[in-house]
């Protein structure tokens, strides 16, 4: 079985600027992490794993600093590991991202399932896991928490839905996305930090080819992160980055709440017998 699971790196924190000329996320320079729900997905996948057998390739898309949650993956227990990273990938929506995460997938060989979190913490728009099984012609399971098994070429999932939890059984191979209520990722394996602390990219090691962890990397195939280009991705141009983006952004407001006047009230009953008489007063009540 071999499993693909798309991860990205988003901003670590809430304050971030956009670009005015491309309605974008500015990056550079922000803290990143990877995304929660990308850990739901890696601990599904190395839980498959567990009890069932898989090689995992982690693949992510974005600027050449998104191989950090690449290294992470390592850690924590996947196989192999995939960067995604050309300037023409830059300005992407989801619908641009999606075709490229479906072409790279291609390119390093496809996968029996493909495992995404169910949206980003920095888009939420929970569609780029829908749309990369579109763009790969699979049969897709969304709102997924658990595989709870295997049946011949068929999976076993739960999907945990708004009223409910539903097991539904999905032709390999397929796409799913999941929930965060699926089981929390496992931490990094200590044993795995150190034995992959030192893996880079190509690009990585031709920018500081003498040092320690470049000449490690280069010696070792195992330390060497796959990245590909959009040439590499056998693409068509006009479905890239900004070019192949319909949505764009003509306006961000930057909404700040002012605070307004605040009452403080006790327990005492005159206080409660105010505040009822003023919100009727108001016809906030009755």
């Amino acid at each position: 079985m071999k499993i693909t699971v798309c991860i990205k790196q988003v901003p670590g924190t809430a304050q971030v600027e956009i670009d005015p000329a491309t309605g974008v996320l500015k990056r550079d320079g922000v803290e990143s992490k990877m995304n929660p729900y990308d850990l739901y997905a890696l601990e599904t996948a190395l839980r498959f794993k567990q009890s069932h057998g898989a090689e995992i390739t982690a693949v992510t898309m974005g600027p050449p600093q998104a191989e950090s949650v690449i290294r992470e993956a390592f850690m924590m227990g996947v196989d192999h590991g995939a960067i995604f990273s050309d300037r023409r990938f830059g300005g992407s929506d989801v619908l641009a991202t999606a075709y490229t995460l479906a072409q790279g997938i291609r390119a390093t060989g496809g996968a029996d399932l493909v495992i995404c979190g169910k949206q980003t913490t920095d888009g939420d728009t929970a569609q780029v896991g829908p749309q990369v099984a579109e763009k790969l012609g699979l049969p897709q399971v969304t709102y997924a928490e658990e595989i709870v098994g295997i049946e011949g070429d068929e999976l076993l999932i739960r999907r945990r839905l708004e009223h409910g939890v539903e097991t539904v059984a999905c032709r390999l191979p397929l796409v799913m996305t999941v929930n965060g209520s699926a089981p929390e990722c496992r931490p990094q394996n200590a044993k795995r930090v150190m034995k992959y602390k030192f893996a880079q990219t190509k690009s990585e090691i031709a920018a500081a080819p003498d040092c320690m962890a470049s000449a490690m990397a280069s010696a070792k195939a195992y330390l060497q992160i796959v990245e590909l280009a959009a040439a590499d991705v056998d693409p068509d141009e006009t479905q890239l980055g900004l070019v192949g983006s319909p949505t764009k952004v003509k306006k961000i407001d930057n909404v700040v709440f002012a605070a307004k006047e605040a009452k403080r009230l006790t327990a005492d009953d005159r206080d409660i017998d105010s505040l009822m008489q003023e919100l009727i007063a108001s016809h906030t009540l009755g």
